[in-house]
């Protein structure tokens, strides 16, 4: 473990109250690329003239975080089970390498086994209650949402381990924009698919670049996600080229008119992306490096996300 990394990482002492110790095990701060998602999908229905239902937002809201909460979790657990994040000594706290909650005494394997499954059957009976509410069709979305989210990282699976994790998450957020989006509006509907893409493209880079800190050790733990089985120089060309692609769609929506002309301004953030691509072909080998470039991504992710929300409702108000 790194000295400057030793500081920030959890320890038992920190966390003596367990309603404390349980919520931080959730990694809160990822949970605001589902939260910026279920914004998207919302902004999505209202700019198609649905009159928003607040109460099934709320609640939409509150199930697509449990979700993402029991995956990091149960990413824990797993990642604990085959020694990868005890291997991680190259780890950028808190952005790869796990919460450490297992490694550093905070919770157990079982106690973090447990809180995971937990906390994804608790999301599965909230969806139920809620496709009884908004329609069938959300039963596909959630069904769908859990399975991924659980064969991530779980054997027999491991989807992630398989070099489809990139897919995973890609589908797995675009699928929070598509159920914010029917939950309003009772139907399936082409604009959540379309508009919600760029954005998930982002956070599949913010997991893509959070592999190269953890390349060495996932190698040895048998993780074979395109970072690690690419040569570096070819694996650092993947972030660019998603970042190129989720511009391209954004570009074709306004020309196709799906979106207004002034939602292109949502692509700003990109430019973030751009520069923390420029640091990641410089240090795709120093760990450390990456730090601005993993943080340039956060933001050029919900920058975008929040932005375009908003140019959404703005045009439509």
């Amino acid at each position: 473990m790194k000295a400057d990394n030793a500081v920030l990482e959890p320890t038992p002492e920190q966390f003596t109250n367990p309603v404390a110790r349980y919520f931080a095990a959730t990694r809160p701060p990822f949970l605001s690329a589902t939260l910026v998602a279920c914004l998207l999908g919302l902004a999505v229905a209202a700019s198609s003239g649905i009159a928003i239902n607040t109460v099934a937002a709320l609640i939409t809201v509150l199930l697509a975080l449990l979700i993402h909460a029991a995956v990091n979790v149960i990413n824990d657990y797993c990642d604990a089970l085959n020694g990868t994040d005890a291997a991680n000594t190259e780890r950028v706290f808190p952005f790869t390498g796990g919460s450490r909650f297992i490694q550093n005494g905070v919770l157990t394997p079982l106690q973090t086994a447990y809180f995971g499954y937990a906390l994804l059957a608790l999301a599965a009976v909230g969806g139920l209650w809620l496709a009884w509410q908004a329609g069938g069709g959300l039963l596909a979305i959630g069904a769908a949402g859990l399975l991924i989210g659980w064969a991530y990282s779980a054997a027999p699976l491991k989807l992630n381990s398989r070099g489809l994790g990139e897919l995973c998450v890609l589908a797995g957020f675009l699928g929070v924009v598509v159920g914010a989006d029917y939950v309003q509006r009772h139907a399936f509907a082409t604009q959540p698919w379309l508009i919600g893409l760029p954005y998930a493209l982002l956070v599949t880079n913010l997991l893509y670049i959070n592999q190269f800190p953890d390349r060495a050790a996932d190698a040895a733990a048998g993780k074979r996600h395109w970072v690690v089985r690419l040569p570096l120089p070819v694996a650092v060309l993947i972030y660019p080229l998603l970042v190129g692609l989720a511009l391209g769609i954004l570009l074709m929506l306004a020309q196709r008119g799906l979106i207004p002309s002034i939602a292109l301004l949502s692509a700003l953030p990109m430019l973030l992306s751009l520069q923390a691509a420029a640091i990641l072909r410089r240090h795709a080998g120093e760990p450390a490096a990456l730090l601005p470039a993993i943080r340039l991504t956060i933001l050029a992710m919900l920058a975008h996300g929040i932005l375009l929300s908003v140019l959404l409702l703005w045009n439509h108000a």
